[in-house]
């Protein structure tokens, strides 16, 4: 599995308007947000599925 699909599909991974671009919301460390920026982190331990009423839910 990609990390993009992961992070694809992971409530985590919301729209930023500022930035006009997909982010990963979760509060990473200095490690972790290298990580996530060079795509070698293929097992997330934040990941939580998401989806469309689950993200509204939130809301």
């Amino acid at each position: 599995m990609r990390v993009s699909t992961i992070c694809g599909d992971c409530v985590y991974y919301d729209y930023d308007g500022d930035l006009e671009a997909f982010v990963c919301t979760m509060d990473l460390d200095e490690d972790e947000m290298e990580r996530f920026l060079k795509g070698t982190n293929t097992a997330c331990p934040f990941y939580r599925p998401g989806g469309d009423y689950r993200t509204a839910a939130k809301q």
